[in-house]
């Protein structure tokens, strides 16, 4: 099997993992502050574990600057995954994973506001063909907005984990000589006292096989399909990376379909095509920076040394 072929086997069982995880979520029945709360817990183990078995954090390679990006951009992260698993609750798994994958063009609009980073006419025009996807897909209609119902709050919070999501990608970008694993240890980390005042362990007393579930979040989807995409992404072309991040909400719509029986209508499925196209066209638009990492979720390596480089925003998973 040569280098890529195993790449591209490596982030297909990555994002086919990264489908399952509203399953794991909403199988847990804990509140979504408690699911994020146990799932740094878990994940900094598992994490935790790989690292120290890899020698890693000798000649880590953070300063203090990079060091403190890294935190600010797990700050983010971390409420990332609160906002979309609330989104979760009030939507469904579909709505709001594709929802959520309007986050690489927040990323392009954040980078031009706040950075001055080059916005071209056609990446505007990419990016409303994209939210004119989201109009459709989002199924919101004029009566959502007078009677402020809570799939309307659902999309949201969608909205609002994809913009987060979009900062810790802008701040984390910017470090550089750090092995990904490292940064994506630093954001659970940081989740750990950041959101320990809001964890109910009353709530979680008793809920038994639950936390299977919750476990299963931290040593699956933050351990083991961290590792297998960073292992990936250091293998594959930033064009296959972006087509292939695709396979997460396809299988989380299967999933959801599947497991809960629901599904998005006929007219919100035509906005599917349109933010997938969109996102390919704005992503592989963007320039390659070469001395770039992105956050925990997006990471890829660039080589054996710490040095990484940005993956396509189009790899995003939860």
């Amino acid at each position: 099997m040569t280098s890529e072929n195993k790449g591209t086997a490596q982030l297909i069982t990555a994002m086919m993992l990264s489908g399952t995880l509203g399953v794991f979520v909403v199988e847990s029945g804990a509140s979504p502050f408690d699911v994020v709360f146990f799932r740094v817990v878990f994940g900094a183990l598992a994490l935790g574990s790989y690292v120290l078995s890899r020698g890693w954090l000798r000649d880590h390679g953070f300063t203090p600057r990079t060091f403190g990006l890294a935190v600010l951009g797990g700050v983010f992260i971390v409420f990332n995954w609160v906002f979309l698993f609330q989104s979760y609750e009030n939507t469904s798994i579909s709505v709001a994973t594709v929802v959520y994958h309007t986050q690489p063009f927040y990323v392009v609009l954040l980078g031009a506001l706040l950075f001055r980073e080059r916005l071209t006419a056609a990446k505007v025009g990419w990016i409303a063909l994209a939210f004119a996807g989201l109009i459709l897909v989002s199924g919101v209609t004029p009566s959502d907005f007078s009677s402020g119902g809570t799939y309307l709050t659902g999309v949201g919070q969608a909205l609002l984990a994809a913009l987060l999501y979009g900062l810790s990608t802008l701040v984390t970008k910017r470090i550089t000589g750090v092995r990904p694993h490292l940064i994506a240890l630093v954001q659970v980390l940081v989740g750990i006292p950041l959101l320990l005042p809001f964890a109910d362990f009353g709530a979680m007393a008793g809920t038994g096989w639950d936390w299977g579930w919750l476990v299963g979040l931290g040593f699956i989807h933050t351990g083991v399909m961290y590792v297998l995409m960073y292992a990936a992404y250091a293998k594959l072309p930033t064009s296959k990376i972006a087509v292939l991040a695709f396979v997460y909400p396809a299988v989380a719509m299967v999933m959801d379909w599947a497991v809960y029986g629901h599904h998005i209508g006929l007219v919100q499925a035509l906005g599917v095509p349109l933010i997938v196209l969109a996102s390919l066209k704005v992503t592989l638009a963007r320039p390659l920076r070469t001395q770039a990492s992105a956050p925990a979720p997006q990471t890829a390596v660039r080589a054996p040394e710490a040095a990484s480089r940005t993956a396509t925003p189009a790899a995003s998973e939860a």
